[in-house]
């Protein structure tokens, strides 16, 4: 089974058409559409209109699910974890070295009723080893190896990616553990970050960010530069 370079990151898979990517077999360009109207639903908050599209796309072509990662993003804003967690699990299965699909699926299962982020670790998935220090970082603290401390100092000192991605997903461990104070105050910081503002503008995670504060309510207050 072929799988994902490590180096290629969220970003480059949107820009890169689905077909020229080694893990995927060629995909018809209505699949291709579908992915990119999905991913334009869920940047401008429509989330469940996005979910609809990446299903229909599934129904069409069973095959496409394992490389639909951003339904599963999707399906966490829904509140729909069972089923997010169950993307993460079958995108792992066909890419075993994306860190972020492991840390959405503890999410998800975190968010479960009756879950924890503890209990969630119980069953994480087995990837490899990112090549991105921020994202070992997180990993570390969303697997119970580390603390926050790692990523706390890239969000302070790191380059204007890596103190984005520390943000942002300090912001979620802040969620995924009840402190919503902290999370408020991270995620804001994530989407007002200069990687946010300008060079990563168009990665889908500052998408997701944005995305995240104005699902939870938390626009407004801190300048022009929160969104």
């Amino acid at each position: 089974m072929r799988v994902l370079p490590a180096s290629l990151t969220r970003r480059l898979l949107v820009q890169l058409p689905f077909a020229a990517l080694p893990a995927l077999a060629p995909q018809p360009a209505a699949a291709q559409s579908g992915v990119r109207e999905g991913m334009s639903l869920f940047a401008g908050n429509k989330v469940e209109e996005s979910i609809a599209v990446y299903d229909s796309i599934i129904a069409a072509q069973p095959g496409a699910k394992p490389y639909l990662w951003q339904r599963g993003l999707a399906l966490y804003y829904a509140d729909s974890f069972e089923d997010g967690a169950e993307q993460f699990k079958v995108d792992v299965d066909v890419n075993p070295n994306d860190t972020e699909e492991q840390i959405w699926h503890l999410l998800c299962n975190a968010r479960r009723p009756g879950g924890s982020l503890e209990s969630a670790r119980q069953a994480a998935l087995t990837v490899g080893t990112d090549r991105r220090p921020v994202m070992r970082a997180a990993q570390a603290l969303f697997l119970g190896k580390a603390d926050d401390s790692d990523l706390r100092s890239f969000a302070q000192k790191g380059g204007d990616g890596d103190r984005f991605y520390a943000s942002l997903y300090l912001g979620l461990y802040d969620e995924a553990t009840g402190d919503a104070t902290a999370a408020k105050a991270r995620l804001k910081e994530a989407v007002g970050t200069k990687y946010a503002q300008q060079s990563g503008v168009s990665d889908p995670m500052v998408e997701l960010a944005k995305v995240h504060v104005q699902r939870r309510g938390w626009v407004g207050g801190g300048g022009k530069s929160e969104l």
